[in-house]
């Protein structure tokens, strides 16, 4: 009866060590490189923003959505919806107009059926002669700013994972305590 208290103790132990050491699952897509690169110092607007990730996105009606917003804050510059090809998204740009920073917020959709949001800046130099999006435009490109989006802010699966295997281990010392005692 022993060894097998001792067996089941080792047991328990080894499953606290590997539930404790393993790292977190990284599913989600991440964002590996863009065009124009984030943090880029450009004369001339690019004709298009594309973001690369290190997972396929999920293609679909209204799921990704790229925003890029001028340096006034307000007035966007995208023009058209967001375009996936495996793990590539992009989405066409108009010509830029006043000199500044201007950011790309993105929403996708991804591999493992999660939205993933971020944001990347480049700098323009040099002014140019184009107009933002008109609202009607926007709103019908966009739907939702990516920006505005929460993540879901679940627990996460190790949590889950960490009180099932205590509740278990903590369920074997009960019964071997109170089923170990033979007259």
């Amino acid at each position: 009866m022993r060894t097998l208290g001792r067996a089941v103790g080792a047991l328990v132990v080894a499953l606290f060590a590997v539930v404790g050491l393993a790292g977190p699952a990284l599913a989600h897509n991440q964002l590996v490189s863009s065009n124009p690169a984030d943090k880029a110092s450009l004369e001339t607007g690019p004709g298009t923003i594309e973001l690369t990730f290190d997972q396929p996105v999920q293609a679909g009606e209204n799921l990704n959505t790229l925003v890029v917003v001028g340096p006034a804050g307000k007035d966007q510059w995208q023009a058209g919806k967001a375009a996936v090809r495996g793990n590539v998204v992009s989405a066409p740009l108009r010509p830029l107009g006043p000199a500044g920073e201007y950011r790309v917020g993105y929403r996708i959709l991804s591999a493992d059926g999660h939205p993933v949001t971020g944001e990347i800046k480049f700098t323009l130099t040099k002014a140019g002669n184009g107009t933002p999006a008109p609202a009607e435009e926007v709103a019908q490109d966009t739907g939702t700013p990516a920006a505005s989006t929460p993540d879901d802010g679940g627990v996460p699966v190790w949590v889950w994972i960490g009180g099932a295997v205590l509740l278990l281990g903590a369920g074997i010392v009960l019964a071997m305590r109170l089923g170990g005692s033979t007259p």
